[in-house]
This record gives C-alpha cells, structure tokens and sequence, in this order.
C-alpha cells in the first residue's frame, strides 16, 4: 500500500523530475481545510501507487518551494509532470476531482 511521501525543500525537484505524474499536497498544521483532505490524499498515494507519486509538503517547513511556486492560500495541490506543472487545485476538493486530474496525466 503506497504512503503519501513527505516532500521538502531539499528533495522537491528529486521527487517531481520524473515522467509520472506528481501530485503535492501544500499544507500546514493549523490548516482546518488540509486535515479535511489528508485522508484523501493517502488515499491516492494507495490508489495509484507505481503509476504516480503521491507526496505532502509542510508549507510552514518548507518555505522556498512553497514560494517558488506562489502558494498563499493552502490546501494547494499542483500536479507535476517532468518538473512542470500541469495542473493546479486550491482547496479542499473531492477524491474523484483529483483521481481526475492524475488519470489525465496517465493518458
């Protein structure tokens, strides 16, 4: 069963230069809407473990990656795709929208 990976600084373009499809999780501790989609997204990580990568990145840990790519409000989810972004949702959204957009990327 595939684990949401934890992402940071340090190893973000390591984890996201890669030919499957990339979905991170920008979340913080104190944010109510996160917690509410966390499950969801270890969800995923399962759901589509060895067809993509599933990982998590702690905004208040990580603050070069998070303003690399203009993240303010969180929940933000972008999707990856050779080290680009080819998809983005901000906010707490349903599995079947982000099952959505990673079967896109599988295509």
């Amino acid at each position: 069963m595939g684990k949401a990976i934890e992402i940071t600084d340090s190893n973000f373009n390591e984890i996201t230069n890669t030919d499957k499809p990339v979905l991170v999780d920008f979340w913080a501790e104190w944010c109510g809407p996160c917690k509410m989609i966390a499950p969801v997204v270890e969800e995923l990580a399962g759901d589509y473990d060895g067809k993509a990568v599933v990982g998590k990145l702690d905004v208040d840990s990580n603050p070069e990656i998070s303003a690399k790519f203009g993240i303010r409000s969180i929940p933000t989810l972008l999707v990856f795709k050779n080290g680009e972004v080819v998809d983005k949702q901000v906010g707490a959204v349903s599995k079947n929208v982000l099952a959505q957009k990673l079967d896109a990327q599988l295509a």
